[in-house]
């Protein structure tokens, strides 16, 4: 019978597991603070930072909420992330994306110090995770890891396949899958755009990450038998229901999990871990700021 991995559950778990590190923190004089910073009106983005500081109020993180006009221009953005990089108070910076198109994405992503950065896309943090010595694993990816353990998916030896190159996700993914390290030592390939017959690839893989952004792209045609299947995708694609539409991932899940031996859900699978290991990254932020040894889950 194909497990249904339960992203929402293994959230919880981190998110319950971080209270330890935070009272340690605190007893230190420290209380984990994240500032979320909304450059945008679209309704979207809002809620997810609205969700993001509902996730830090639970576990007793403190969340600063910033918003910038959207017309403003880009050098308000800039400033808030220069006064934010130089308040000791504030150990991580999100700016949710999308910017808005006369602001340059990557030039946020540089902006932002470092040691702050708890997305993990800073170049120096990139380079760091490439080189073997993540100081922030990106949030998503991070959060498949824990997803793969927690359903016993073992990666060493594995034949793992990732369906899109992103910067955010596909690579990344494929990086830490590589590392000679726990959650790692599989063997990798990266499927994209141009990949010809990608349905045999799939089809070979013990282990399918779908992250291509193209609505159930994959069905159950395209696995294996047995296969472990990690669907990042979230689409809204039209139908007859209240709101004229529905999430779907990049798996088209009734025919996947009839061959899959474990499968995740959209919604409910990797959606909530990547919240909970932004948490994460937050807690172990303010450890290395502050020169405090916590023990993370």
């Amino acid at each position: 019978m194909t497990e249904i991995i339960d992203g929402n559950a293994v959230a919880q778990a981190v998110r319950d597991g971080l209270g330890d590190a935070i009272d340690t923190l605190a007893d230190a004089g420290t209380t984990p603070t994240l500032a979320t910073v909304l450059m945008s009106d679209d309704p979207a983005s809002e809620t997810y930072v609205s969700m993001k500081q509902d996730d830090c109020e639970e576990v007793g993180i403190e969340a600063r909420d910033v918003e910038i006009d959207p017309d403003a221009p880009a050098d308000e953005l800039f400033d808030t992330i220069d006064e934010l990089n130089d308040d000791p108070e504030v150990n991580g910076i999100l700016v949710q994306m999308p910017v808005p198109d006369h602001v340059d994405d990557r030039e946020v992503l540089r902006r932002i110090d470092p040691l702050k950065d708890v997305d993990g896309f800073h170049p120096e943090n990139v380079g760091r995770l490439v080189a073997g010595n993540a100081r922030y694993k990106p949030c998503t990816p991070h959060g498949i890891q824990k997803l793969l353990a927690g359903a016993g998916v073992e990666t060493e030896g594995a034949d793992a396949v990732v369906v899109g190159r992103s910067d955010i996700v596909g690579k990344p993914m494929a990086n830490l899958l590589l590392q000679k390290a726990e959650g790692g030592n599989a063997t990798v390939t990266v499927c994209h755009s141009r990949t010809e017959d990608l349905a045999a690839r799939t089809r070979a893989a013990d282990i399918v990450i779908a992250a291509a952004g193209v609505p159930e792209m994959i069905d159950g045609d395209m696995l294996g038998e047995g296969a472990t299947v990690i669907d990042v995708g979230i689409n809204r694609v039209d139908a007859d229901t209240e709101k004229g539409y529905e999430l779907v991932g990049d798996v088209e899940y009734e025919s996947a999990k009839e061959v899959a031996g474990a499968i995740t859900p959209v919604p409910g699978g990797v959606g909530p871990m990547t919240r909970a290991m932004l948490l994460w990254n937050t807690v172990k932020a303010a450890s290395l700021q502050t020169d405090t040894d916590v023990s993370l889950p």
